[in-house]
């Protein structure tokens, strides 16, 4: 079996420390979480190059720099629950695992999901469940949730997920509505209301089930 570990750390040393990803436990878990498992055997050798990478079914490891700062961005705390939307097969959730209390890893293709939930086992992330169901609209059995993270270009937030968010609650997400380039958001909760921010650009693959919605056509 190939050893990737030098190929981890330079993903570490040359994509995400050389990209203003700076927090030391969230670096661990790039370090420690074997990136390679989440894809198909064929593409294990492109696993930590800086670009999406397929996992199948149309579906991608989003690059790993920008799921890094992503999540540095959300500040994910020991006490919380996340909901980690567009799982594919597990990845993102594997490294929250290490983060967070528990992160609900949300997926909607039924392949994906086995995936994801044997691989997490494997790994002994005891803290993480699967839910299959369809990604636009959360998960809200094990809700309310502090920090959501969409994992894949959307043209937009639906209040389904916002909804699922405490007081004070973080939700990240990349916007292409496919006029121009993506933007990495943070949307944060407050008494309610929502405010949000651009963090930066980001092309990624799109995540299905959140298509803009179509208008009457007169």
């Amino acid at each position: 079996m190939a050893d990737f570990s030098k190929a981890r750390q330079n993903m570490v040393d040359c994509q995400l420390r050389t990209n203003k990803v700076v927090d030391e436990a969230l670096v661990a878990r790039f370090e420690t979480v074997p990136r390679e498992w989440f894809v198909g055997e064929s593409v294990q050798s492109v696993a930590y190059v800086d670009e999406d990478v397929s996992i199948g079914n149309g579906r991608y490891l989003v690059a790993p720099m920008v799921l890094a700062r992503m999540l540095q961005e959300l500040a994910i705390s020991r006490s919380e629950v996340v909901l980690d939307v567009g799982c594919g097969t597990g990845y993102s959730s594997a490294i929250i695992s290490g983060l967070a209390d528990t992160v609900v890893a949300l997926e909607e293709t039924a392949e994906l999901a086995t995936r994801a939930n044997e691989l997490l086992i494997e790994l002994a992330a005891d803290n993480a469940i699967v839910v299959e169901a369809p990604l636009a609209e959360g998960y809200a059995t094990q809700g309310p949730y502090d920090v959501i993270l969409v994992i894949g270009a959307i043209a937009s937030v639906p209040s389904a997920l916002t909804d699922q968010l405490v007081d004070g609650g973080r939700l990240a997400a990349i916007i292409d509505d496919g006029k121009g380039q993506g933007k990495v958001i943070l949307m944060i909760k407050n008494h309610g209301a929502l405010s949000q921010r651009e963090l930066f650009d980001a092309s990624v693959p799109r995540l299905p089930g959140f298509e803009p919605k179509m208008g009457f056509v007169f």
